[in-house]
């Protein structure tokens, strides 16, 4: 039997064997609460702050502004609505129009509690103009949130120049980095608030992070015992945080060598999809973050192709795997101009650290296949 080819990793990435190794033995040894005081305790307090300490490295931060989360959704939200909650003054707050659905229904929900929302048009490409943001900015404005590579179509966002307009304006920056973590360089010198998830760079589900600037206040959404100093109370969530450190620092180790290969096998598969009548790339072609490519095909739906290519062997997605049950074309290519029909005929291919060149140049051989049976039965004809 032909083993899958596995294509989703926007979705979720496999766990690395050494993440798991390292998250072992605080299942069933080092089981402690860290927030106990026996060794027990202490040892599980030692592996968090061990971890933290990773993280901040990865980053380029201090131990001290890294609050670990139960992943990006709860990284977003704290960051947006935390933000709202330490300021009675500012009402405004600025998104682009391709940003995560965990930030912008987080930012629509502000609406409904007095904050006025400023959503910023991309080009074509899905690229926000910087001067579009400053453009944007009011006295009254408390929080630009800006993603750090799109989830959907992959392209790469000048944030660090956005980053420093707001710095300049005395606004506060916040951006999901949950795509482009390990994949890109992250400049932090002038992003107040960052947004990352385990899952998505071969660590555990169910644990992310919140970078904090220094000095930036935050009112946790969260109320108890004052965990993650006093920014997200619960228990911690030892095996995931020892899990997300040891995953993070792979991503760190590997970055260079790992990115350049998802690179080469990105320009395959667009050349290779590129062959195939009535399609289309989404996204910029080379400002892009390297494990992601969208197409679109004409007179097929996007849905269909996905299942066709399961019943192939092969794991893709049209899109977000948080909009997965929803059959709404994506907002994402909605607002970078595809066509509606186009849309609907989207697939979203990602890759890992795990993908190799063979793998896809097999998923290159299926493909046609599974637009040539999708097409043979579609109503619609390529180029009508």
């Amino acid at each position: 039997m032909t083993e899958r080819i596995y294509l989703d990793n926007s979705a979720t990435t496999p766990v690395a064997p050494s993440v798991l190794e390292a998250m072992q033995p605080y299942f069933d040894i080092l089981y402690g609460n860290a927030s106990s005081f026996h060794e027990d305790g202490r040892r599980a307090r030692k592996a968090i702050d061990e971890s933290r300490a990773i993280v901040a490295e990865a980053l380029g931060a201090d131990p001290g502004e890294i609050v670990f989360t139960s992943g990006a959704t709860e990284s977003n939200n704290l960051a947006l609505v935390g933000s709202f909650l330490s300021d009675d003054a500012k009402r405004h707050v600025v998104v682009s129009s391709i940003e995560h659905d965990a930030v912008l229904h987080t930012a629509q929900w502000l609406t409904k509690r007095g904050i006025e929302l400023t959503v910023v048009e991309t080009d074509e490409f899905g690229r926000v103009d910087p001067q579009a943001i400053r453009d944007a900015l009011r006295d009254d404005t408390l929080l630009v949130s800006i993603m750090a590579g799109n989830n959907e179509i992959g392209t790469i966002q000048p944030i660090d120049r956005i980053a420093e307009i707001c710095r300049e304006a005395g606004v506060r920056f916040h951006t999901d980095a949950v795509q482009a973590f390990g994949k890109i360089d992250l400049d932090l010198m002038n992003v107040d608030l960052l947004s990352l998830s385990a899952h998505k760079f071969h660590g555990p589900k169910g644990v992310g992070v919140l970078y904090v600037r220094d000095g930036v206040r935050l009112v946790p959404l969260q109320h108890g015992g004052g965990h993650e100093r006093n920014r997200r109370s619960g228990t911690e969530n030892v095996p995931g945080i020892v899990g997300l450190g040891a995953a993070a620092s792979l991503a760190r180790s590997e970055h260079a060598v790992v990115s350049q290969r998802m690179s080469a096998m990105r320009q395959q598969l667009i050349d290779g999809v590129a062959t195939l009548p009535g399609t289309r790339l989404n996204g910029h072609p080379t400002e892009s973050l390297p494990h992601i490519a969208n197409f679109s095909f004409e007179a097929i739906e996007g849905e269909g192709l996905v299942m066709k290519l399961d019943e192939y062997g092969v794991s893709a997605s049209t899109g977000s795997a948080c909009s997965s049950p929803n059959l709404e074309a994506s907002h994402v290519l909605l607002a970078i101009g595809v066509p509606i029909s186009m849309a609907h005929g989207s697939l979203r291919v990602s890759m890992g650290r795990q993908t190799t060149p063979d793998e896809i140049n097999r998923f290159l051989e299926i493909l046609p296949r599974a637009v040539e049976d999708l097409r043979a039965f579609s109503p619609f004809k390529v180029g009508e």
